[in-house]
């Protein structure tokens, strides 16, 4: 009787188990920020996208794709020429995601690696055609305009492939080594002739100053010619009083200086 009921419950249990299995294998769940293309074996791609959650499908016949619908950062570097030849490294990073809606036909027509078989090669070419409007100097100078034009394009393109790109920026951008080797001999010849306009403006500078100095002079010289033929010999004795004066003055205030009585003599008292 035992190992019947043992022998009932072993069948049990084999049954839950296989019907477990069986109910494990209908079931799949899409994760948050992904959607699912399901295809059937029968029938192909469905139409249909399936949001996030746990859902059922027929084992075997079906199978889930998932895809990840949220935004992802990409840097795809690109060597192009501008406008007047010259060679450019240019490095642009894409923050992407697919349009949800045309996830069936991403898959059927692209595949799960969508973004390996679009991005470089859309990116390459809208950054070909965008540089090459430009001269190496404008690259730099309206580098906010190129990145715009960049974006628009290259949107607009990606649009065609069911992507939405919510950023498009410039990373990167550097020139050959050529080019880069002349902007810096120009900028050294342009301090050089900064220098050099400098040092022949101090050069006139002191030159009119040497010139006015010269002038008050000559104009110092001819008034005092003119006082001493006007008050004879008078204005001299005055200065050489006012010189004698400043003399005396700053003798007095001198240790050093010892005044003797005029007319006495003195007798120093020196030990034998």
């Amino acid at each position: 009787m035992a190992a019947k009921v043992f022998e009932g419950l072993g069948k049990l249990g084999l049954g839950l188990a296989v019907v477990g299995g069986v109910v494990n294998s209908a079931l799949y769940n899409v994760d948050a920020g992904h959607r699912a293309v399901i295809f059937d074996r029968f029938r192909g791609v469905q139409d249909v996208v399936v949001g996030e959650g746990t859902h059922f499908l027929i084992p075997w016949v079906q199978k889930p794709i998932i895809f990840d619908c949220r935004s992802r950062p990409r840097n795809i570097p690109v060597i192009t020429g501008s406008k007047d030849l010259q060679n450019v490294n240019i490095t642009l990073r894409i923050l992407f995601r697919p349009v949800t809606a045309q996830l069936p036909r991403i898959f059927t027509s692209i595949g799960e690696d969508y973004d390996e078989r679009v991005l470089p090669s859309i990116t390459t070419e809208i950054l070909k055609s965008v540089v090459a409007r430009f001269d190496a100097g404008e690259l730099i100078t309206q580098r906010e305009l190129v990145s715009r034009q960049v974006s628009e394009d290259l949107t607009e393109r990606a649009a065609t492939f069911g992507l939405i790109l919510d950023d498009v920026s410039l990373t990167h951008l550097t020139f050959g080594k050529e080019f880069t080797e002349a902007v810096e001999m120009k900028q050294v010849a342009q301090q050089e002739a900064e220098r050099a306009r400098f040092i022949v403006e101090k050069a006139e500078q002191q030159k009119k100053a040497a010139v006015i100095s010269a002038e008050g002079d000559s104009k110092a010289a001819e008034l005092i010619a003119n006082s001493l033929a006007t008050a004879g010999d008078g204005l001299i004795e005055l200065r050489k009083l006012e010189a004698a004066e400043d003399i005396a003055y700053q003798l007095s205030r001198s240790r050093n200086i010892t005044y003797l009585p005029s007319g006495q003599s003195v007798l120093l008292q020196l030990p034998q």
